[in-house]
């Protein structure tokens, strides 16, 4: 009995991994974890009308609909690819001077708050 309960247990183990069911990825909701790093580092800049990041650039962080509309200079995310989206690029400091910039400017954003954009625009950046 025992023996059988460990092929099983195997057998379960190595399905979910070989399908990713098993993975300990967390689930990024826009409301519970995007919007509100979004409130705390970065809406007082990026608010219209007088945001300075706003006037600058165009992107208004208020709301996922404004987010999605993107800036002057296009879109603010690529669903699915965090390496393409402007907005990661930026927070993740592989935008050269601009994200220096933003980071003097501002209270730098936390490793934690940068891997949960990095995950829900991995995760299709939905408004969940």
């Amino acid at each position: 009995m025992t023996h059988n309960y460990t092929v099983r247990s195997v057998i379960i183990l190595l399905t979910c991994l070989y399908i990713g069911g098993c993975a300990t990825t967390p689930q990024i909701s826009y409301q519970r974890d995007v919007h509100p790093i979004f409130v705390n580092k970065c809406i007082a800049c990026h608010r219209p009308p007088n945001g300075e990041g706003y006037k600058r650039s165009g992107l208004d962080l208020e709301s996922y609909e404004t987010l999605m509309e993107g800036s002057i200079y296009g879109p603010a995310i690529v669903p699915g690819n965090s390496r393409k989206s402007p907005l990661n690029m930026l927070v993740e400091g592989r935008a050269g001077n601009l994200s220096d910039e933003m980071e003097i400017r501002h209270t730098p954003i936390t490793d934690h708050e940068i891997e949960t954009l990095h995950l829900w625009v991995e995760q299709g950046a939905r408004n969940n």
